[in-house]
């Protein structure tokens, strides 16, 4: 089989995944923290870095697709494997109908009966996601190429928001603030969460492993340099919109990037910014898409999940796998639209954010259970990886936590109710 994802590609999904709609919302979430906001987008870029250089270190040692489903599965056996893939698969195909969503919720700024009409909407999202899934099935090499011009093009805006920020705002205007009066530590450590989860999605490189040229060396230089470019473009980007509109009034914004451009190039900014939301969110749902058929392939092809997940069309894609997934986000889109745009985009979002955090702390811990087997069979152990995974393992819980009881639980269901899948795909297996 030819592969189709070579450096640039392969950078272009980690930054791609990362740099959705979040980042065209989080200025207004994070403006009563003031110049403390920065500090959380680097303490959370910080950790997100250890969680790359984790990653590559396995990628590295494992270059499986599969990503950190194979690792666990190497690590830990297959039952924990089992989990790490269904878990996973959930988030992928949830986030796929989020971002679905939320590509359709800017629409409506060229389309203003999107916005008011449910059905509407539902249809819009709806029509986005069987057109990412389309190009799909058109091969891996057909998803490289959108996302790489779906990355550069959507941190165009970004760009000209921050440059325009730093050159035309007032920078010494944003200074810290803490709202809550909490203790220093306390409240950078909040606001870091606030900004973690705007990081989900550097994991995009190591899945598709086996369309990746040379894996082992082009996986970790992809996580290293996406996650760096993310920080930046977060960093950079937020700075942009504080500089450019006041606290009070950025806090109560519910498009803070199309403010902030307003105020540069009057309503055309509006435009621009409205073009570049649809192009960020529809790079995002490309990857997510390629994703959601991947992860699903490289349980089938270990007996893990049906056979049928693992089997390729004449594009050597998972097309059955990339079906049922868009199929499942489309039952999620119909199911929840009634509930308002804001409403629908916020349960999807609980369903993706806790599974994608899992894969990573078992990961760490994955990489720490090879060194010990590496060590006990004689061998040298690296003490850079064990601190890095260590240090890996400690963001990801930390995240974890901060997402809640409430999503650990629903996270905990949700893993529950894979296992009559597991034991059916077994007992299966063990008949065959």
């Amino acid at each position: 089989m030819s592969k189709s994802l070579g450096f640039w590609r392969t950078w272009a999904l980690v930054v791609g995944t990362m740099i959705g709609s979040g980042i065209f919302l989080l200025p207004a979430v994070l403006a009563p923290h003031g110049a403390f906001s920065l500090v959380g987008w680097i303490v959370a870029g910080t950790g997100t870095l250890f969680i790359a250089l984790m990653l590559g270190t396995l990628a590295r040692r494992i270059p499986k697709i599969g990503g950190p489903y194979a690792y666990t599965r190497v690590a830990f056996g297959d039952l924990p494997a089992f989990l790490i893939a269904w878990g996973y698969w959930i988030c992928v195909w949830a986030g796929s109908a989020a971002m679905a969503v939320a590509f359709s919720g800017y629409m409506s700024v060229f389309l203003p009966s999107i916005a008011t009409a449910p059905i509407a909407g539902a249809v819009s999202a709806l029509i986005i996601l069987w057109i990412f899934t389309a190009i799909n099935l058109g091969g891996v090499g057909n998803v490289g190429i959108v996302q790489l011009v779906t990355t550069l093009l959507k941190m165009l805006p970004l760009f000209i928001v921050a440059a325009g920020g730093l050159f035309a705002g007032e920078v010494a205007s944003i200074t810290p603030a803490n709202p809550q009066n909490e203790p220093l530590l306390l409240h950078i450590a909040g606001v870091a969460l606030l900004t973690m989860w705007a990081f989900v999605g550097m994991e995009a490189a190591t899945i598709p492993a086996d369309d990746v040229v040379a894996p082992e060396r082009t996986i970790p230089r992809a996580l290293l340099t996406g996650t760096l470019t993310a920080t930046a473009v977060y960093i950079f980007a937020t700075l942009g919109v504080m500089a450019l509109v006041p606290a009070a009034e950025l806090a109560q914004s519910s498009a803070p990037f199309a403010d902030a451009a307003f105020r540069l190039f009057g309503s055309l900014g509006a435009g621009l910014i409205g073009v570049g939301a649809l192009v960020s969110i529809g790079g995002a749902l490309n990857s997510n898409i390629l994703l959601s058929g991947q992860m699903p392939r490289a349980a089938a092809l270990d007996n893990l999940f049906p056979a049928r997940f693992g089997d390729l069309n004449k594009n050597e894609v998972p097309e059955f796998s990339l079906v049922v997934s868009s199929c499942l986000s489309s039952a999620l889109i119909i199911m929840n639209y009634s509930k308002g745009l804001v409403a629908a985009f916020t349960t999807m979002i609980l369903l993706s954010t806790l599974m994608t955090l899992v894969p990573y702390a078992v990961s760490a811990v994955a990489e720490l259970q090879l060194q010990k087997r590496q060590k006990t069979a004689g061998g040298s152990v690296k003490i850079s990886s064990i601190v890095i995974a260590g240090l890996a393992l400690f963001f990801s819980v930390f995240a974890i936590i901060g997402s809640g009881a409430e999503v650990v639980i629903y996270g905990a269901l949700l893993l529950v109710l894979g296992m009559p899948v597991y034991l059916f795909v077994r007992r299966k297996s063990r008949n065959v």
